[in-house]
């Protein structure tokens, strides 16, 4: 086979770009591959375990034990299928579980027995089954495109095809291919699916989620920030939904639980499903976040939260419906707040700038790099000024969309697949199989757990009056002939719409799934006529953020390669929501002058911060508990009390949540579930004086579980002694 000129510049990048992870290898940060971390030389930071015991493609590895849910992450603890994560990742299961007189969020949930653990709607598991590296089988029938559209758009249907072909063979096992290095590199996971996840026991919130948004990415931290839930499947170990005939899961590897102490400067590792981080990203990327993302998204979700305060505060099964959805909107309101706050405070986008203009400068000193590179960063600032045009309209279109309650939200959904379906199957988003339709049905159920009309109508009202608001260059056609149409002001539509909908039956709304176009415009509903009316708005702004996604990735790409040619140093792949593995040592900081952080926290502090009150408002029990010193073995010979949280220096981000924390040996000590405020920028850029990855401390975990639990057979479960 010839190897033309095109083909050799390819693999000396593809080689680049590998040895660029080698160089990297000596650093503390990033988050790394699997297939990476035999590059770290491990055994001399402190790992006393060989790394093929952590990810070995062939045989059990610790890998095995670790689980994508929920939203975050959680790892195997037992032989039959126990699972820990975060509190807050088992949140929603909770919430949804809960009634007024059953609530599981304020008094805890223990099962005495496997028959009494209850179900967690609308939760999955995914366990890696495999990663393979299929940027060829990706890229190779591209080679000839040179549109971005058209290339992404092809890029798109073989990943399609090769994570379709996947499901075909195992209904319970799905693929997913990621792009690493803005495309240079395509990896394929393919993962076991979990439908059947149980909650086993949980702290109250008291506990779970003490110190509130008030602590949150705050340290010192006493908060005890875990759940245990179970995975079941069929007899025959497949993945099906809840039945009462499954059985738990036996997982090849779980973790064990470690029996000794912990001080600082100990060696941690953490593997987990961080999310995405953007830390190549341009000043043109930077200065959009900061000054448009960030700052709208933080008024906005805070307008929603005060009012779903509001019309919840003398409601309290009202409060329970609307609490996963507060909680999720402030703890990401809460993260850009910080990342504004950062940003300004270290000058961050001016320090993006300085290093572009060197770029610049490197990129323009010869013929060659002038034409290949002096005009990236203009040709993106370009694509950013097209978004701008219409950011107003967007932002509101965003909400009407995402935001405006759960009624209008599903009837979008249906409406768009129902004319995504009837679209010839070429032009139609890939992915969109029957198979696909049967989970999106499947799915439906969930989000009626968590609806609550008067804030429903409330978000809607909202959404329509801000609609109504945007200046005449900015309007969302559809609403207005809506409206208009019928003669009504945003009030009166929303009063009707409620008054006469059937969408608010589930069942409605699955046997729309399916149906023609045609067939559901017939419905006459009020709010599938609002998902037509603003339809073709839909479908023009997604071209348009389609064709920015496909343009800024392409230059994006051309940056990275540009960085490495001007600067040849270390760059490690961006988190992708996959798994993966980053490594610390125990360790406090410096957050500012004359003050420093000691790495343990304990349950004095606890008690310390006791008011009595929400979110401050530690158990009678608890605190009896330590007032007696009735610590029984979980005590620290150092702090000579139970240590409640610890920080390390692992590169952690949203989704790690959940993730086990493991010792030089391999053993859980921890339970990742936050990061501090002084690094909230993390996403941007890793800090090593200041980022922190904060830390239930295993101890505490069972401590709170034998002692005030009283769940000491969950410890025998895992192996635990006395």
């Amino acid at each position: 086979m010839e190897l033309n000129i095109n083909n050799m510049k390819k693999l000396l990048l593809v080689s680049s770009f590998c040895l660029l992870t080698i160089l990297s290898a000596t650093g503390q940060e990033g988050m790394w591959l699997l297939s990476q971390i035999g590059q770290l030389d491990l055994a001399k930071k402190g790992l006393m375990i060989p790394v093929e015991k952590i990810y070995s493609p062939d045989q059990p590895c610790i890998a095995n034990a670790i689980l994508q849910l929920g939203g975050g992450s959680a790892s195997f603890v037992s032989s039959e299928g126990l699972v820990v994560t975060n509190h807050h990742v088992a949140f929603t299961a909770l919430q949804r579980a809960s009634s007024v007189k059953s609530d599981f969020l304020a008094n805890g949930f223990l099962a005495e027995n496997r028959q009494a653990e209850i179900s967690a709607p609308g939760y999955q598991a995914r366990l890696m089954l495999s990663m393979k590296d299929v940027t060829s089988e990706v890229l190779a029938p591209t080679k000839d495109i040179t549109d971005p559209v058209e290339k992404d758009k092809k890029v798109n249907e073989i990943i399609a095809s090769l994570t379709e072909a996947v499901k075909e063979k195992e209904s319970d096992q799905e693929a997913v291919v990621v792009s690493l290095y803005e495309g240079k590199q395509y990896i394929m996971y393919t993962y076991k699916i979990f439908k059947d996840i149980r909650i086993v026991y949980a702290p109250p919130s008291s506990i779970g989620n003490y110190g509130g948004e008030i602590d949150n990415w705050m340290w010192p931290r006493h908060t005890g920030d875990f759940s245990f839930m179970r995975i079941y499947v069929s007899p025959d170990g497949h993945g099906n939904e809840y039945n009462s005939g499954n059985v738990p899961y036996k997982p090849k590897v779980w973790l064990k639980v470690a029996q000794g102490d912990l001080d600082e400067g100990d060696f941690n590792f953490i593997i987990g499903y961080p999310g995405f981080t953007t830390r190549y990203r341009s000043s043109n990327s930077v200065a959009w976040n900061l000054s448009e993302n960030y700052p709208f998204t933080v008024r906005n979700f805070k307008e929603i939260i005060a009012l779903a305060e509001e019309l919840t505060k003398d409601d309290p099964d009202g409060q329970l419906k609307v609490a996963s959805l507060e909680k999720g909107l402030a703890n990401t309101m809460k993260n850009f707040e910080g990342n504004i706050d950062g940003m300004k405070k270290t000058h961050f986008l001016q320090k993006k700038l300085d290093f572009e203009k060197e770029f610049l400068a490197w990129a323009n000193s010869t013929p060659e790099r002038k034409s290949k590179y002096a005009d990236i960063l203009a040709k993106e600032k370009a694509q950013y000024d097209i978004l701008a045009r219409t950011k107003e309209r967007d932002n509101v279109f965003g909400i009407l969309q995402g935001l405006s309650g759960t009624l209008a939200g599903v009837a979008s959904q249906v409406y768009g697949v129902a004319r995504e379906m009837e679209k010839p199957e070429e032009e139609r988003q890939p992915g969109l199989t029957k198979d696909a339709l049967n989970d999106f049905a499947e799915g439906l159920t969930y989000p009626y757990n968590d609806y609550y009309e008067p804030l429903d109508k409330a978000l809607l009202l909202r959404a329509l009056k801000m609609a109504e608001a945007l200046p005449a260059e900015q309007r969302i056609t559809g609403v207005d002939i809506l409206l208009n149409g019928a003669g009504m002001t945003p009030e009166k539509w929303v009063d009707e719409a409620y008054r006469t909908s059937k969408m608010k039956d589930p069942e409605f709304a699955k046997s729309l799934i399916g149906k023609s176009v045609s067939e559901i415009d017939k419905t006459g509903d009020p709010f599938v006529a609002l998902a037509a009316a603003i339809y073709p708005m839909s479908e023009e702004i997604t071209d348009i953020t389609r064709s920015f996604g496909a343009n800024v990735t392409a230059l994006r790409k051309d940056y990275l390669e540009a960085l490495y040619e001007w600067k040849g140093s270390a760059l490690y792949p961006d988190a992708s929501g996959t798994i993966r593995f980053t490594w610390g040592p125990v360790k406090g900081y410096k957050p500012a002058d004359a003050v420093w952080y000691y790495p343990f926290t304990t349950l004095q502090g606890v008690i310390d911060k006791n008011t009595g009150e929400e979110p401050f408002d530690a158990p009678a029990r608890l605190v009896k508990l330590a007032e007696s010193k009735d610590f029984g073995r979980w005590v620290d010979p150092d702090l000579n009390d139970v240590p409640v949280a610890f920080l390390n220096q692992c590169d952690i981000t949203g989704g790690n949540s959940g993730s086990p924390v493991m010792n030089a040996k391999g053993e859980i000590i921890g339970i990742a579930f936050d990061g501090n405020w002084e690094a909230m920028t993390s996403n941007w850029q890793y800090d090593y004086a200041l980022q922190r990855c904060i830390v239930v401390d295993f101890r505490y975990v069972l401590f709170i579980t034998e002692k005030y639990g009283k769940a000491g057979f969950l410890l025998q479960e895992m192996g635990v002694k006395n």
